[in-house]
């Protein structure tokens, strides 16, 4: 009886023991788990640490002075309005140069026409007037171009004339060489193919005749010739690029 009695104490006791056990597990998980939330809790996430990061990486200060365009030292480039405007203004200046040269040239031919008193029976045509000019003194290219000159602003541009009454281009040319003892036809086109050809312009000598198929004169240096222009302006000493229309023939006959 007393064996009974024993193995129910102990059994009793066990059973203590386990209940005493099966309530404090679920305390030590329900322990455990508040540890495991604080500790993940106490540490920042990670998701949001790799967002700073991105965020930092990127970002771009743009705070600084980098400096406009309108910094930067970039060479203005000319439109075509003010390129044209230049080349109008060149154009200009060279054709006031020319204007003036002309009016020096026409002042010294005028002057020497009014120096020179004695009149020339040979400067007379078969249905000229008489004109007071000096006969050649040689027979020079020099001599030719003074000669001519004394016509400059006394003798009209009259088509297809040949004397001191009134001349063509090619007419005046004609009656000059003509005191010279050459002759020469009553054509421009034909007076580019009398004596040597001169290359060019830069070539040519004072005497030189320049002519093509519409126009005729006698070059006086300096890029002028002496020449029957027109029926407005008469004999007149101009440049030659006011003379001439397109190509034309430098020829020398003295």
């Amino acid at each position: 009886m007393k064996t009974v009695k024993q193995t129910v104490s102990m059994f009793v006791a066990a059973l203590a023991v386990c209940a005493t056990l099966v309530a404090a597990a679920p305390a030590a998980t329900a322990a455990d788990q508040a540890g495991v939330v604080a500790s993940e809790r106490s540490f920042p996430k990670t998701s949001v640490a790799r967002k700073n990061v991105l965020k930092e990486s990127v970002s771009t200060d743009v705070s600084g002075n980098w400096g406009g365009i309108e910094s930067l030292d970039v060479p203005k480039t000319k439109s075509q309005a003010e390129r044209d405007a230049e080349a109008r203004a060149e154009q200009e200046r060279q054709e006031a140069e020319a204007r003036a040269q002309l009016q020096q040239q026409q002042a010294a031919a005028a002057s020497r026409s009014a120096s020179r008193a004695a009149l020339d029976s040979s400067s007379t045509g078969t249905s000229g007037s008489a004109i007071a000019v000096n006969p050649p003194d040689s027979k020079t290219a020099a001599a030719l171009v003074s000669y001519a000159e004394q016509f400059v602003g006394k003798v009209p541009y009259v088509w297809g004339g040949s004397t001191t009454s009134g001349w063509d281009c090619s007419g005046f040319v004609m009656y000059v060489f003509a005191q010279f003892g050459i002759s020469l036809p009553h054509s421009s086109g034909a007076q580019a193919g009398y004596g040597t050809a001169v290359p060019s312009l830069a070539d040519a000598q004072p005497g030189d005749i320049i002519a093509n198929s519409m126009h005729a004169g006698i070059y006086v240096g300096n890029g002028m010739v002496v020449n029957a222009l027109n029926p407005s302006q008469g004999t007149q000493i101009t440049p030659v690029a006011w003379a001439y229309t397109g190509s034309y023939s430098i020829r020398r006959l003295l």
